[in-house]
């Protein structure tokens, strides 16, 4: 029986670093957390490769957020962030491209996959907003894909239950399935259980007040959208190793 898989959505270095001290297997490093994950900077990169020294390094390539039909620039601009993550050393790169029609845009993927060769590469939620899962999952292992991180095309993978099972079944070992979105120390044993997934994708953040003394709180960075300049989300390794343990101690877990 194969071991539970743990990655960690890291928003910043200092989250990579609290992965790695709860246990993670593998970090996902992202900027623009609110727009669902974007192209982290160089720097980012650059000093998350330096910090991880146990965990490997997934980098996802991601232009902007939106949806994930990608103009010709930016095309250009992904083979480009995927030979940056290579010569910075990530273990993996995480993208997905989808055509207008909601399927799996098959050419831009093999200019992606060919690029990212020595590297493992897993299709992220763009999945989750395609339009006829059980033909793509079959266009993403045909392309050598080696993970979908999915919640079963629902808001939360708790929610998405029914078909990440269902797709755990056509999967079988031909791709890995990678349960993602709201999963926490409270329902990663139950979706185990319930899918038979054995790696799982989550973020173990807690808020963090700034250590600002003077506050305007007049202004958002944001625009029109208001968010609070003066709290911020980080990963605790106390929540990873929570979210890791919970999943061991359940009854689903295999024998050391």
């Amino acid at each position: 029986m194969k071991d539970y898989q743990f990655e960690v959505c890291a928003n910043s270095v200092e989250s990579c670093i609290a992965a790695q001290a709860g246990g993670a297997d593998r970090v996902e490093l992202c900027a623009g957390i609110p727009e669902g994950g974007t192209t982290p900077s160089y720097g980012d990169i650059l000093i998350a490769r330096e910090a991880l020294q146990q965990t490997k390094l997934h980098i996802i390539v991601r232009p902007r957020g939106g949806d994930f039909l990608y103009s010709s620039t930016e095309q250009r601009i992904m083979l480009k962030d995927i030979e940056n993550a290579r010569r910075l050393g990530a273990d993996g790169v995480v993208f997905g491209c989808l055509t207008a029609e909601g399927d799996v845009d098959i050419p831009l993927m093999e200019q992606l996959m060919e690029a990212s060769q020595g590297m493992s590469v897993t299709f992220h939620r763009a999945f989750d907003v395609c339009r006829n899962p059980q033909k793509a999952i079959e266009d993403i292992i045909a392309l050598g894909c080696n993970r979908i991180l999915t919640s079963g095309q629902q808001p939360t993978a708790e929610r998405g239950i029914p078909l990440l099972k269902e797709l755990q079944q056509q999967a079988s070992d031909r791709i890995i399935l990678l349960a993602g979105c709201g999963v926490n120390e409270t329902n990663i044993a139950h979706i185990a259980r319930e899918t038979g997934i054995r790696e799982f994708h989550f973020s173990a953040r807690e808020n963090i007040e700034s250590s600002m003394l003077y506050h305007n709180s007049a202004v958002s960075m944001g625009g029109t959208v208001h968010i609070d300049e003066y709290t911020h989300t980080i990963t605790t390794a106390e929540r990873v190793k929570r979210t890791i343990g919970a999943l061991k101690a359940s009854p689903l877990a295999p024998p050391p």
